[in-house]
């Protein structure tokens, strides 16, 4: 059944954001970040686009993801790295482990297996071997295909990313990696730091971390169909709580949408949506399923008719106090799924 709610997807600027971030990392290979099924879009089409547009690397969370993509037969490396019940599946050969710790170092090793990625810890002290463990031999003999880093404050102007850097740059030649990656999305707007392979994700999805990326072309764009219109008198209020109440007699369009679809509490009052060149301001509190929204500028909108909702990720994150991230990663299974033509 077509669903009342819809994501309006835009492949042309997926790839054009990727081909930006790809000429921003100069001579270093562009990969992109896949997970969490493609940040919220549809991982197998965002993999099929960006793979046809020229990209070779991508990047899971887990082998559950990577089976997904498998049918692709795309280079696919599992950041999470291989428990012992993931074994089977990293047998198949379908993807990479990113090796994180020092026990799926010695599995992967007693299995024999073949190429791997590694992680390593510069400073952020959340996924990765550390630099003591390869000086002290742990990785003698394995076949490393990329070592990676992952930097902590890259959206910000922060001394630690130059630590980080400097850090990683110091492990040249200590494995047998063949390549290096450490910039995410932010990293690349940052001088030096692309090393042989960049690894962004949040900018490919329209995200825009830092004011050098600020050519970032928005990708998605949730629209709602209307579900009921009605009058609301001066005086009287919308929705829990009576978080907003009309000053003035007032048309109301209520949406088929709310906090279970990703469109969170936190646009109480401050969200708003677009039809017909015009903004229409969210009234009240944002429910589980419902939104009212203000369309005293746009009175020829009817039952069933849709509207976009304004989403701009940095603006949206500016506005609800979300980061970019949770904005895109929360938008849920209630949506239909439209591609532009691409």
């Amino acid at each position: 059944m077509p669903a009342p709610l819809r994501l309006r997807l835009d492949g042309d600027a997926l790839v054009q954001n990727w081909r930006t971030l790809d000429r921003m990392s100069g001579t270093a290979a562009c990969g992109a970040a896949v997970k969490a099924n493609g940040y919220g879009l549809g991982a197998i089409e965002v993999a099929r686009r960006l793979a046809n547009a020229g990209c070779r690397d991508f990047f899971v969370s887990n082998w559950q993801e990577a089976a997904e993509l498998a049918p692709l037969g795309l280079t696919v490396s599992v950041l999470h790295g291989v428990r012992e019940d993931d074994m089977p599946a990293a047998a198949a050969g379908f993807a990479r482990p990113v090796l994180n710790t020092p026990t799926q170092v010695a599995r992967w090793k007693a299995v024999g297996a073949g190429p791997c990625d590694v992680m390593v810890d510069t400073g952020m002290n959340r996924l990765g071997i550390s630099t003591d463990d390869i000086a002290g031999g742990l990785l003698d003999g394995v076949e490393i295909e990329t070592l990676m880093s992952h930097l902590a404050c890259a959206d910000e102007d922060s001394p630690m990313n130059a630590a980080q850097r400097d850090r990683f740059a110091a492990l040249a030649g200590a494995t047998s990696a063949k390549r290096t990656s450490l910039a995410n999305s932010a990293g690349i707007a940052l001088d030096g730091y692309a090393f042989d392979l960049t690894r962004p994700g949040l900018a490919l999805y329209g995200g825009v971390p830092r004011p050098e990326l600020s050519t970032i072309r928005q990708v998605v764009r949730p629209e709602a169909q209307i579900l009921q219109r009605r009058r609301v008198r001066a005086g009287d209020s919308v929705g829990y709580n009576a978080r907003w109440t009309a000053e003035n007699d007032t048309e109301v369009a209520v949406l088929n949408l709310g906090y279970a679809d990703g469109y969170r509490r936190h646009f109480t009052n401050v969200g708003a949506a677009l039809a017909l060149g015009r903004v229409l301001p969210v009234l009240g509190r944002v429910s589980m399923d419902l939104v009212a929204i203000d369309v005293d500028a746009a009175r020829e909108l009817e039952e069933g008719d849709w509207v976009t909702l304004d989403y701009a990720l940095p603006a949206s994150a500016a506005a609800s106090g979300l980061s970019q991230y949770e904005l895109l990663t929360g938008l849920g299974q209630r949506f239909d799924r439209v591609w532009s033509v691409s």
